[in-house]
């Protein structure tokens, strides 16, 4: 292993495991003795120091697999048995990313030049930004209930803000500032629009989404078992998929209630504000208007339902769906395997910064939108063998419609360790790239 020096970013802020996965070869997938269903990769780490034997590692006498692409290392594997509907997929291995990430920075060290802020973002988020308030200051005298509202909140609002979610998203790894402080307060801004404050609540929850990849009770991405019992049917995954944002927004504060800081209490006072000016100066149709806009963003709208057939060239049926389609694709079990989290190379990316390179975005949080791209193309042979979505109303459509496919297919671990995954940041110029240690 090359030496830590040798590096222009400190490797040991990339977090994972000191040595790549160990041999090639494949491991079985097994069950728990609560008969959920659960997996072991080659990532897979030990809690011993005993030494691994043909007795302590099951398959340790077999002839490793050839692999052609180092990043077959991280293929998938189908779920044997059969994974159990009443249970999620218990997994004994870590989340994959960390080891990934010290496998592709020892195969291309120059992936650290990626990394740092993106001055473009704030651009963008100044244009979408007045894009909505223009919309807000038209509509202020347009009935809540005609059907000029009802469009502009669909067509306009609903783009807009699910691009605002995506720019917080992106601020919260602190990329479009280099400092914490200017990322924060930005933030805050481009949450104005919203109507709700969620900035900074968000940015602790998500960078735990990201130290602590499907860990139980950490991780609030991960649906909970009452969820999963009560939404099993088609119409209880299509009731999750048109009020998904609710389930977002209410299930960390019920799952992992953290305690309120100065910083979520400026993000509140600042929104809360915002929406009185709002109301006083152009009254409650606008302010209805930025609310609309948020749930157009974040949840299935009636008029987008009807995509049984799924052509590329349905462009506009797939933006109304994107922000919802993006958070079921990227971390939802599909095709009877293991793999939990899914990339989206299609042309939605533009609309919402490419959160659809998922797997690149785990491997390096610290990479900008702008560059995730060049990344996928750096490492390909890490990114080329993993399964993918073509489409992204064709993933909801399947999650609704498809008995195999539910709340229970999510990869989930028992939390074991005290601290998660640092990696993804770096030093000098980068320090606070990725936003992973500055919670």
């Amino acid at each position: 292993m090359a030496p830590v020096n040798d590096l222009r970013t400190r490797f040991d802020l990339f977090g994972g495991v000191e040595e790549l996965p160990p041999s090639l070869r494949h491991r079985p997938m097994v069950r728990s003795d609560s008969s959920a269903s659960s997996t072991e990769s080659p990532a897979s780490t030990s809690e011993s120091d005993e030494p691994d034997t043909a007795a302590t590692t099951p398959g340790l006498d077999e002839v490793p697999r050839p692999f052609k692409f180092p990043g077959e290392q991280w293929a998938p594997n189908v779920v044997e048995p059969k994974q159990d509907h009443g249970d999620f997929l218990w997994a004994l291995n870590e989340e994959p990313h960390r080891s990934r990430r010290k496998a592709i920075m020892k195969a291309h060290p120059e992936v650290t030049k990626l990394m740092g802020h993106e001055p473009l973002t704030k651009y963008v988020v100044l244009f979408v930004t007045l894009v909505q308030f223009s919309t807000a200051f038209y509509l202020r005298d347009t009935a809540f209930f005609s059907w000029k509202f009802w469009l502009l909140a669909y067509v306009i609002g609903g783009t807009a803000n699910q691009n605002t979610f995506l720019a917080v998203h992106e601020i919260t790894h602190n990329l479009a500032f280099r400092g914490v402080r200017a990322n924060r307060l930005f933030a805050i801004f481009a949450n104005l629009p919203i109507g709700v404050p969620f900035a900074m609540m968000f940015k602790r929850y998500h960078i735990e989404h990201h130290k602590f990849l499907g860990e139980d009770g950490i991780d609030t991405d991960l649906p909970s078992r009452l969820e999963l019992l009560v939404l099993k049917t088609a119409l209880g995954k299509a009731f999750f998929c048109f009020f998904q944002i609710f389930f977002y927004a209410l299930r960390p504060g019920i799952v992992r209630p953290l305690q309120p800081t100065r910083w979520v209490a400026i993000n509140a006072t600042v929104q809360l504000s915002f929406n009185a000016l709002v109301v006083k100066t152009l009254g409650w149709n606008s302010m209805l208007y930025f609310l609309l806009s948020s749930h157009m963003a974040g949840s299935l709208h009636p008029c987008a339902a009807h995509f049984a057939s799924l052509p590329p060239s349905h462009l506009r049926r797939e933006r109304a769906l994107t922000a919802l389609l993006a958070q079921i694709a990227e971390h939802y079990l599909f095709e009877g395997h293991d793999q939990e989290t899914w990339s989206y190379y299609g042309p939605l990316n533009i609309l919402c910064y490419n959160v659809g390179l998922h797997q690149e975005h785990h491997d390096f949080p610290a990479i900008p939108w702008t560059r995730l791209w060049k990344l996928k193309a750096l490492a390909p042979e890490f990114y080329d063998v993993l399964p993918s979505h073509p489409s992204w109303p064709g993933v909801t459509w399947r999650f609704i419609t498809d008995s195999d496919v539910g709340m229970w297919s999510r990869v989930k671990r028992k939390s074991k360790k005290p601290s998660g995954d640092e990696g993804g940041g770096g030093e000098g110029k980068m320090v606070n790239a990725g936003g992973l240690k500055d919670e």
